[in-house]
């Protein structure tokens, strides 16, 4: 799998425009190419949108992609969701062209590859997969040490989730940090089936729980919202994040608040039709499987992600009438042209 170095060299933070949720096309003539997808993002009722997201057709290879989405939060998470939208793609696709150049002696392969199984059979993650995990550790490390260095901005108390993945070929690579949300729909004898690529990294999740008290940082919900477990100062009755990894957020960052994304592979089956990235303003009001119905159901690729949008919008007017709507963002990138799909 080779990887188009000259690529990173032509990102520009300017690139992508100022809208919140924006496809983007490495390639010289866009006559005639194949769309793979949409991205959409609708502002809640809270303010301004502080969502973001990402569909990168053409990343690293010609039929590859990077999609992302980003929920900021806090006073300045719609900047540090931006910032992060629009660094991020090449910061990655740098890093990776960077250990590309290095040799197997010096790359670090201590960590176990993460198997799964397709169709009954075990697959192992490619040597590829290897690489981009390390290009995905190294680049979210130094994304969140570039956030820091904006002494002009403040993101002490604001930051954003990501989750990010590239598709090189038939490889699939998931990076997440936060509470978004990646799931694929494939293919079965009952129709298009969910399944959720991702972890909500939120308080409340055990593991998560324990770093947070083992850096001295509290765990725990308000009165008001026992459903939501927060992150707050060991003595400071402040800020009380909801997710329990991001970039920025620097002041709970010394109290078990990581920009440490989970790195996982997919092999891509002729089953698997497609993805759907979205932050957690979706997953509020939607399950796995309503998001990827609807999806399936759209008239075509263009349509998906603003079918789900949508019918997000209209779940919080019908579920919670008296509570202020999130932000909703989601990203549809389709795997199989969709005359291969079935849909029940």
């Amino acid at each position: 799998m080779g990887i188009c170095a000259s690529v990173a060299s032509e990102i520009h933070d300017d690139a992508y425009g100022q809208e919140n949720a924006v496809y983007y096309r490495e390639i010289g003539n866009t006559n005639g190419v194949q769309v793979i997808g949409s991205t959409y993002s609708h502002p809640g009722s809270k303010g301004l949108n502080q969502d973001s997201a990402i569909l990168f057709q053409g990343y690293g290879l010609e039929d590859g992609a990077f999609c992302g989405v980003f929920d900021g939060h806090g006073k300045n998470g719609h900047i540090v969701s931006k910032l992060v939208r629009n660094r991020l793609p090449s910061l990655l696709l740098n890093q990776r062209n960077a250990i590309a150049k290095i040799s197997k002696s010096a790359l670090n392969t201590s960590s176990p590859k993460q198997s799964e199984r397709v169709n009954g059979e075990l697959v192992v993650p490619s040597k590829n997969f290897m690489k981009w995990r390390e290009a995905g550790l190294s680049a979210f490390k130094v994304m969140d040490k570039e956030l820091k260095l904006l002494d002009e901005l403040d993101f002490s108390c604001s930051g954003t989730t990501a989750v990010a993945v590239v598709k090189q070929e038939e490889d699939l690579v998931i990076a997440n940090l936060g509470d978004s949300r990646a799931v694929l729909g494939t293919k079965t004898e009952n129709g298009i089936k969910a399944v959720q690529l991702t972890t909500d990294f939120k308080p409340g999740v055990p593991e998560e729980a324990e770093r947070i008290r083992n850096c001295n940082g509290r765990v725990l919900a308000l009165k008001e919202e026992p459903h939501i477990q927060r992150v707050w100062l060991p003595h400071e009755d402040s800020p009380g994040l909801a997710m329990s990894r991001a970039f920025g957020d620097f002041l709970l960052k010394n109290h078990g608040i990581i920009s440490i994304p989970d790195i996982s592979y997919h092999h891509i089956s002729p089953n698997d039709q497609f993805l759907v990235l979205a932050t957690d303003g979706v997953w509020d009001v939607l399950n796995n499987d309503q998001v990827i119905s609807i999806a399936a159901s759209a008239d075509n690729e263009e349509a998906a992600a603003k079918a789900v949008v949508d019918a997000s919008a209209a779940a919080w007017k019908r579920k919670f009438p008296n509570s202020k709507r999130d932000d909703c963002t989601v990203i549809c990138l389709f795997l199989q042209t969709r005359i291969n799909m079935i849909c029940t």
